[in-house]
């Protein structure tokens, strides 16, 4: 034979055990997944922040953990992460991504997906009506295409606020005039109340009554009452009282009024809320601030401004728990700030079947309680299923140490 020919069949020999070989391994990993000797991979850990935030759109950022279960790293066409996120069940966005490829243990990946600003207006309907409670649920899943079985992983905190407690208040408040015409304190206010009207999908009414006192000798008759309402200096709401109040001498009156904040106003508010330049990250003044016309005994009217009664609240949100670590969240309650709850809590459980776990065929879920699954500081799990730094995928989602990843 010639000996060129003799090298190249050997040469094509070799490629050909090659190629079959890895056919083999491949076949051997992916019957492994099919008989339930692999794990299918799960989600994690998913941790949310606001980014880049415009006058249409606010970014959240996301980092995605996958935890896979198996040895060897793996790289499917058919693994896709999708995920969710909703408050008070209205889906503020929705990101995810296919083909994934995932070292062993933990890999992180990144997502950037868009809230629509114009989504606000219904979520704070939502918000009012469930007495200034908002449930924020995130929902993930993994989802492995050869086996048509996935994962799901759900996270959900509660955010609460108090925009108007403080405006309840039995304080006495004079109201001067400041005029020549008359002796101050031409009234005093005993008492203000506040509360949420009948809010519709295009206004978010405020009710509220002032019981007034009269300490004069002569009747005082209030013709107008007026408010401008702003949050983050963003106009809310203004407007008047269309009755006329008279309060007889030495006595008192309740005097009511509605204001009815515009809701297509609120995703300029937003805006303002999220800017760290304007009052601090999900920071939000809200002020109140009212005017009396009064008619005097001489039947000469005067506008006055009801200072004492200029009402200023700061509200806080913590929407995604920013900056802490989801086990941290769960087991302490420590660090809420006003107008933000930490309460939160994650609950797992496979779809159409759930994947296996190579335990004779129970179901995997996926708890973030300090179990295999869950990630430390450092993205790293237990003895039982450990990566280290170098083991685990960078937000590039590749390997750090160059370890297989076998393509199924």
């Amino acid at each position: 034979m010639n000996p060129r020919k003799a090298l190249s069949a050997l040469g094509g020999s070799k490629i050909r055990l090659v190629f079959l070989a890895v056919l083999v391994l491949g076949g051997a990993v992916g019957g492994g997944f099919a008989l339930g000797l692999f794990g299918v991979p799960s989600v994690a850990a998913v941790d949310n922040s606001f980014g880049e935030v415009t006058n249409e759109t606010s970014e959240i950022e996301t980092n995605l953990t996958v935890s896979n279960p198996n040895p060897v790293g793996i790289s499917l066409d058919s693994l896709a992460v999708d995920y969710t996120v909703s408050m008070n069940d209205i889906e503020m966005a929705r990101g995810g991504r296919e083909g994934v490829r995932v070292g062993t243990g933990n890999s992180t990946m990144a997502f950037d997906t868009s809230l629509q600003n114009d989504d606000i207006p219904a979520w704070w309907v939502a918000h009012v009506r469930d007495g200034e409670r908002t449930t924020v649920r995130i929902d993930a899943t993994a989802t492995s295409g050869i086996l048509g079985r996935g994962v799901d992983f759900s996270q959900t905190r509660e955010v609460e606020t108090d925009l108007l407690g403080a405006f309840n208040s039995e304080e006495t408040r004079p109201v001067n005039a400041d005029s020549a015409l008359v002796d101050d304190p031409v009234l005093y206010v005993n008492e203000t109340q506040a509360e949420w009207g009948a809010v519709s999908e295009s206004e978010t009414p405020i009710d509220m009554a002032f019981t007034v006192y009269n300490p004069n000798l002569e009747p005082y008759a209030i013709t107008e009452v007026g408010y401008t309402v702003t949050m983050n200096d963003v106009e809310m709401a203004t407007g008047r009282t269309e009755e006329g109040y008279v309060i007889p001498s030495r006595s008192t009156e309740t005097i009511e009024l509605t204001t009815g904040l515009q809701n297509e106003r609120l995703d300029e508010w937003w805006v303002t809320h999220l800017d760290e330049e304007v009052n601090g990250h999900q920071v939000s003044d809200l002020r109140i601030e009212f005017y009396a016309v009064i008619e005097l005994p001489s039947g000469q009217a005067i506008t006055v401004p009801l200072d004492e009664l200029t009402y200023e609240e700061t509200v806080e949100t913590d929407i995604f728990g920013e900056g802490d670590d989801v086990r941290d969240r769960e087991e302490s309650d420590d660090g809420d700030t006003d107008g933000g709850s930490d309460d939160e809590s994650t609950d797992g459980g496979s779809t159409e079947g759930g994947s296996d776990d190579g335990s004779g065929g129970e179901d995997s879920t996926n708890e973030t309680d300090g179990s295999d699954s869950v990630i430390d500081d450092e993205n790293t799990t237990d003895d039982e299923n450990t990566t280290d730094d170098e083991n685990a995928t960078d937000d590039e989602n590749t390997t750090d140490d160059g370890s297989d990843v076998l393509p199924l």
